[in-house]
C-alpha cells in the first residue's frame, strides 16, 4: 500500500532465479506493507520470517524481489529477504505481471496475498475491477499450482485520520469479499483462507498513514503464523 504515491506500473531487472525445493515454498505478495522501507515502516515478513524459524519450520520464501535493508541474524541465521511486494502497485498491476513472476520463482506452495486492493482504494478506482482483479490472482495462483493454499488477508485499516466513509466502507465491502472468495474459490486441492487483520487493529500498530511500525509488524505476522502453524508441510 501506499499513499499519494501512484503505481509506476515498472517491474524490475529479470536477474537469474534459483527455484526453491523447500517442501514449503512462500510467497508473500502485495504492495508496500509486504515490500517494507526501512527504517521508515516495516514489513511483516522478518518478524513472520523469525516466529517460523523459532518454531524449527523447513521453509523458503520466494520472489523476484529482495529485501535490501539491514536485518539481524536470528537463531544464526540470515534473514531471507525473497517476497513480491511492490510499494504503489495496485491490483491490477499486480496481475498483469504476476504469471510472469511465478515463471521466474516457480509455483508456491503457499501465498501470503496482502492487503488485496488497498493501493486500488487510496488511489479511488473502481471497486468491482479490484475485486475481480484479486479474484483473478486467485485464479492465476490455482492454475500455476492447483493444490496452492492462498492465505488472503482481510486487510488492516489505514490510521484513523485518513478513514473517511468512502474509503471505510471499501475496506468492509473489501473484507466482506475476501470471506466470500475463501468460501468460493477454495477447491478440494486449494484452500483460499481468508487472515483477520482489521479486528484489533488500531493507530498505533502504524508508522505512518498506512504502512506498519513494528509493533504493527509483529501483530501481522502473528495472525499469519497462527493460520500457518496448521497449513505448513512437516
Amino acid at each position: 500500500m501506499v499513499g499519494a504515491v501512484a503505481c509506476s506500473g515498472q517491474d524490475t531487472p529479470t536477474n537469474a532465479i534459483e527455484k526453491s525445493t523447500s517442501i514449503n515454498k512462500i510467497l508473500p505478495l502485495g504492495a508496500s506493507r509486504v515490500q517494507g522501507d526501512r527504517p521508515e515502516y516495516e514489513s511483516f515478513r522478518y518478524e513472520l520470517w523469525k516466529d517460523l524459524v523459532e518454531q524449527d519450520w523447513e521453509f523458503d520464501f520466494i520472489g523476484t524481489m529482495q529485501d535490501q535493508a539491514s536485518y539481524q541474524d536470528f537463531m544464526g541465521l540470515e534473514f531471507d529477504p525473497d517476497h513480491e511486494g511492490r510499494g504503489g502497485w495496485t491490483s491490477g498491476a499486480i496481475l498483469y505481471r504476476l504469471r510472469g513472476w511465478l515463471e521466474r520463482t516457480g509455483a508456491p506452495d503457499i501465498v501470503l496475498f496482502s492487503s488485496p486492493g488497498g493501493n486500488d482504494a487510496l488511489q479511488g478506482l473502481e471497486y468491482a475491477a479490484a475485486v475481480e482483479n484479486v479474484r483473478e490472482i486467485v485464479e492465476v495462483l490455482q492454475a500455476e499450482n492447483p493444490e496452492v493454499t492462498i492465505l488472503i488477508e482481510q486487510m488492516a485499516p489505514g490510521h484513523s485520520d485518513i478513514m473517511n466513509d468512502e474509503l471505510s466502507q471499501y475496506f468492509v465491502a473489501m473484507q466482506n469479499e475476501v470471506a466470500d472468495m475463501a468460501e468460493s474459490m477454495s477447491t478440494e486441492s486449494s484452500r483460499v483462507i481468508a487472515v483477520d487483520m482489521h479486528t484489533g487493529f488500531s493507530d498505533e500498530l502504524l508508522a505512518d498513514d498506512v504502512h506498519y511500525n513494528v509493533a504493527g509488524a509483529e501483530f501481522i505476522a502473528s495472525r499469519y503464523y497462527e493460520v500457518l502453524a496448521g497449513v505448513l508441510e512437516k
